[in-house]
């Protein structure tokens, strides 16, 4: 759904849509699953973080809100399954981390390619040698290695501190962009970055009590 949507979304509009899953994970866990404490510091720290985020990529990327609002909705739709997945993945806690991610990636794979093959009709493409390149760097390390990761974040941290992520993807992409395409980071991205680090640390940072009263 993003891929599909982010063939009319602006960059920045979709940025700030497909980062709103802790919004969403603390939603559903404050009022539906009840799993976890929702307290007011999680809270705090998921509107930190989308302001953060709001202020790194623009807040005249909200310009386009409403435009295209099939794909926009359909971001949204996308986000929405990534907060339910972190809750449900919760149950693969005791499981090695190796397991849920090659099935998830399986999974997926049962998934799209029947429909790949209806649509693209990857037959009929001539890929560049760097394109491939990107695929595989993408799907080894930016999917089946970040899966990995992912689903032992969320054995230790739970879901609503797992989400968080979400965040740091853009200050994470900023941060390249200044190293390797010399962009310049401005006072109003300095900003953000900080309300995103606030706000992921209020979300993930256990309080003193139950440090303490852990082994």
């Amino acid at each position: 759904m993003i891929a599909w949507a982010e063939q009319s979304v602006d960059a920045g509009l979709a940025t700030i849509l497909n980062s709103t899953s802790p919004i969403f994970t603390f939603l559903l866990t404050a009022f539906l699953t009840q799993h976890e404490p929702a307290k007011a510091r999680k809270l705090f720290g998921v509107v930190a973080g989308i302001v953060g985020i709001c202020m790194i990529v623009g807040v005249e990327a909200l310009n386009g809100l409403g435009r295209d609002l099939w794909a926009q909705l359909a971001i949204v739709a996308a986000t929405m399954s990534y907060a339910a997945a972190a809750i449900f993945g919760r149950g693969f806690k005791g499981l090695d981390p190796m397991m849920p991610a090659a099935g998830s990636l399986i999974c997926g794979a049962a998934i799209l390619l029947p429909l790949s093959l209806a649509v693209d009709q990857p037959w009929t493409l001539t890929p560049s040698g760097a394109s491939v390149w990107a695929l595989l760097g993408l799907s080894v390390f930016s999917t089946a290695l970040a899966f990995v990761i992912y689903f032992r974040l969320l054995a230790t941290l739970g879901s609503v501190g797992t989400t968080p992520q979400a965040y740091l993807r853009v200050p994470i992409g900023v941060a390249i962009a200044i190293l390797f395409l010399g962009e310049t980071l401005t006072a109003t991205m300095l900003a953000g970055l900080v309300c995103v680090i606030i706000g992921v640390a209020a979300m993930t940072i256990p309080s003193s009590k139950k440090a303490k009263s852990q082994p």
